[in-house]
């Protein structure tokens, strides 16, 4: 599990696949209000204070992005912060209140920070994924989107080399689309080979 802030009010997790198993959750479990899930919730609230000293009390929206053969990214966004009066008013239970969002990709996209690692991946990547996949820029950085009708070995197998050049992203392709600047529309893993391997 791994945890990174976004804002003051908002932290993002990554939880593998292993994560979940670990603890006997399936993906279908987030949206069940289950003692495994609040352990896993409590778990990752610790972390957070931990390794960023980032704590919760009052409302708290969650959203939990499922990513294919990969896991899924949980992001909590803290509402008000109550004032110390009003823990006298709760117990233990009402600490915070959920709100909880569930998505599911069909997609696998990796952020990449710069282009160098980009081409280092599609190097590696070519002989898994000949075609189908897209490149886009964002915000000073290349975004990797791929299909998910790979079949799961050879897509778990690219989401590993793409760990290694970059991270998941929630973001989707419709945003890239609409916001961002599109580099290669089709076969980005060949033309980026093609153009830029040694």
């Amino acid at each position: 599990m791994r945890v990174e802030r976004l804002s003051r009010d908002k932290i993002r997790f990554f939880l593998s696949l292993d994560d979940l198993m670990e603890r006997g959750i399936e993906k279908e479990d987030m949206w069940r209000d289950i003692p495994k899930v609040h352990e896993l919730f409590n778990d990752m609230m610790e972390q957070a204070y931990q390794e960023l000293g980032f704590e919760i009390a009052g409302p708290v929206a969650v959203e939990v992005f499922a990513l294919p053969a990969q896991g899924m990214v949980v992001v909590v966004t803290r509402g008000r912060t109550p004032h110390p009066s009003d823990f006298d008013e709760l117990d233990d239970d009402d600490m915070y209140e959920l709100e909880i969002s569930l998505e599911e990709s069909d997609q696998v996209v990796f952020c990449m920070n710069d282009f160098e690692d980009l081409v280092q991946a599609a190097i590696r990547l070519k002989p898994m994924l000949p075609e189908g996949s897209r490149v886009y820029a964002y915000r000073d950085r290349y975004y990797l989107v791929l299909d998910t009708d790979y079949e799961l070995r050879t897509l778990q197998a690219a989401i590993a080399v793409l760990a290694e050049f970059g991270e998941a992203s929630t973001t989707t392709e419709h945003i890239l689309q609409e916001y961002g600047r599109t580099i290669w529309e089709k076969d980005a893993v060949k033309q980026i080979t093609q153009y830029f391997a040694p």
